[in-house]
């Protein structure tokens, strides 16, 4: 999942960051998804090798979309490794399975506030526009700490930095925003994270956390 262009950007930040009004946005819009941000794919592709994934890890595209990150994903972690892509829309998974996505990562029906995963299972949570969506920012970056092991690694990105996000969307970028680093940090490490890279820049916005161990 990312955050939309021009007016669509307008319309997902007016809109309630509920289930259903995330699901129906993105039903809308699916069909025309890859092509009206195709160019992203290199993006995509240096965001995920942040990641530092190996082969035969296990990593999760949290909020996957059409899919369009699970190739790199599974170009790091090889054949032997595991890749797993949920979304709340059926109709992003759908166009991520005719173009093939599914020869890269298993894909699901899924709310990333419930993952259908045990308890640290895997090695990594790349996540690309999610933390925008979702109505408790705390509670997913908990749930995504639930199923990570300690020491693993969580990678929030964006294609394009708070400030240029917030010009699209006609508003004034806030130190209240969730990507906000200060607010961002704290988030985290409520839920169990630690963040160690932080990078907001005009044409992307990533942070990477580790798990910390589970205290006591």
């Amino acid at each position: 999942m990312t955050q939309p262009d021009g007016r669509d950007a307008r319309a997902a930040a007016s809109v309630a960051r509920g289930p259903e009004a995330v699901r129906d946005f993105f039903t809308a819009r699916a069909e025309t998804w890859d092509a009206r941000f195709a160019g992203d794919g290199p993006a995509y592709a240096a965001a995920a090798a942040a990641l530092g994934l190996r082969a035969g890890g296990r990593v999760l595209d949290a909020g996957c979309g059409t899919g369009r990150a699970l190739p790199a994903l599974r170009a790091a972690v090889g054949a032997e490794g595991l890749v797993f892509g949920v979304d709340l829309t059926p109709a992003m998974l759908d166009v991520a399975a005719r173009a093939g996505r599914r020869e890269s990562g298993a894909l699901a029906l899924a709310d990333v506030d419930r993952l259908p995963l045990r308890t640290a299972s895997l090695d990594a949570v790349f996540a690309a526009g999610l933390i925008g969506h979702v109505a408790e920012p705390g509670g997913t970056l908990h749930e995504l700490a639930r199923v990570v092991r300690p020491g693993g690694t969580l990678l929030l990105f964006h294609p394009v930095g708070r400030a240029a996000l917030a010009a699209r969307q006609g508003r004034t970028l806030s130190p209240t925003d969730v990507r906000a680093e200060v607010r961002l940090r704290a988030l985290l490490a409520a839920a169990g994270w630690r963040l160690v890279r932080y990078v907001d820049e005009d044409d992307r916005f990533l942070a990477l956390a580790h798990r910390e161990p589970a205290q006591g």
